[in-house]
């Protein structure tokens, strides 16, 4: 079957799964029905190529084609995730994890034996868009979010992870790092749709990643008091909602004079009556910069305006500078016609493996409109297939 067909196929059984009819974005949060959904789509199209199916300790997924235990340290892992941001796009994760197991797909027609075990994971909720924490399951897995923090975090109708994640029969008390399921990525290589212009500017199909920047995410709360709109004077208000006003504005101003990106992209006011005065407003926070430092002098500055509005920044994430490793990349580039080297502001699980000493590299396929995290995301059929075609490269040349 030709690679873009069968991918095409798996993109067309997942297409109605969380999608908004207005926005045509996708809302496919973690612990959700479309979750759900994505899990069980998963788990039977990998069972149909014959691979094995199981999750971690963190909930996430994992299907082997081979036996994983029998020789770990030359083991490779493929994947991404399923889930989205609110009106996310079609191929933020979906491209990354549809791909492998097209690969795969393509190798078992052809009669190729991997002489190690190829692995596909689908990582959960790594958007973080429910509970505020992106690449949670990844994290987890390498202990690297505790169930301490976990049983801290609620989601956006104030539901707490424990229930949520109890609801859907899992016990939120054994989520933990998971040593045999690390021990059997020998290397990870995750594909993903560009999330940028680059590969549009470099005329390129695809690229091989070489670091991740660094990026947090910071919380914060301004309280006031709340009073009837209509009646009272506004020289005798504390609104907080002016403040976060101000909040978002300086933030802006503050990230370009550090050369940095921040972002205040969620906002829950409380009540959020339109004739009251707001009592409560909450903000969520997402910056990123080039290198450490411009980010952690950043950082300062958002604490000091949090406090001048009244405010205490909590940081609910923080992801270091990730260098992918450069002895992968170099086989990857030679088995690939070396495509061209970006790096990328945007967090992966890739980033958190690679972070926890995994031999981890990212593979970008051109996203010819350059957004993403919006229903305008995209991408054309023969890069996709282009895509396809370097996982299938890639497995030859890492397992035979």
């Amino acid at each position: 079957m030709n690679v873009c067909k069968r991918l095409d196929q798996l993109l067309l059984q997942i297409a109605e799964i969380g999608c908004d009819q207005t926005t045509g974005g996708y809302n496919r949060f973690a612990y959700t029905e479309a979750d759900h959904q994505l899990r069980v789509f998963f788990a039977q199209t990998a069972e149909e190529l014959g691979l094995e199916v199981g999750v971690d300790a963190a909930n996430n997924q994992w299907a082997w084609w081979g036996d994983p235990d029998r020789e770990p340290e030359h083991n490779l892992v493929l994947g991404s995730h399923l889930d989205s941001v609110p009106s996310g796009g079609a191929y933020d994760g979906p491209l990354g994890v549809l791909s492998a197991l097209s690969a795969i797909a393509e190798l078992i027609d052809d009669g190729f034996q991997p002489r190690s075990a190829v692995g596909v994971a689908n990582f959960i909720d790594e958007e973080g868009a429910r509970f505020g924490v992106a690449c949670l399951g990844s994290r987890v897995l390498t202990g690297e979010t505790s169930y301490e923090r976990l049983s801290q975090l609620i989601d956006y109708d104030g539901i707490p992870f424990v229930d949520v994640v109890s609801a859907s029969g899992v016990d939120p008390a054994r989520l933990g790092r998971d040593d045999r399921a690390l021990s059997r990525i020998g290397s990870f290589v995750e594909l993903h749709i560009e999330q940028g212009h680059q590969l549009i500017d470099l005329h390129a199909p695809i690229g091989l990643a070489s670091f991740i920047w660094p990026h947090g995410r910071w919380s914060t709360t301004l309280s006031g008091t709340p009073n009837h709109a209509g009646t009272t004077r506004l020289e005798e208000r504390d609104d907080p909602l002016q403040r976060a006003a101000h909040f978002v504005l300086e933030l802006g101003e503050l990230a370009i004079a550090r050369d940095a990106i921040a972002t205040c992209g969620k906002i829950v006011v409380e009540p959020n009556a339109v004739n009251a005065i707001a009592a409560k407003v909450h903000l969520w926070i997402d910056a990123r910069a080039e290198d450490p430092d411009r980010l952690a002098h950043l950082e300062t500055d958002i604490v000091a305006l949090a406090e001048r509005l009244g405010g205490r920044l909590v940081n609910d994430s923080l992801t270091p500078m990730t260098v992918f490793s450069a002895s992968l990349n170099q086989r990857l580039g030679s088995l690939l016609e070396n495509p061209p080297v970006i790096s990328t502001g945007a967090g992966h699980d890739a980033g958190i493996l690679a972070s926890h000493g995994i031999p981890t590299a990212m593979l970008f396929v051109r996203n010819p409109t350059g957004v993403s995290h919006s229903p305008a995301e995209n991408a054309n059929r023969e890069d996709m297939a282009a895509g396809v075609d370097a996982l299938i490269r890639v497995i030859r040349g890492l397992t035979s």
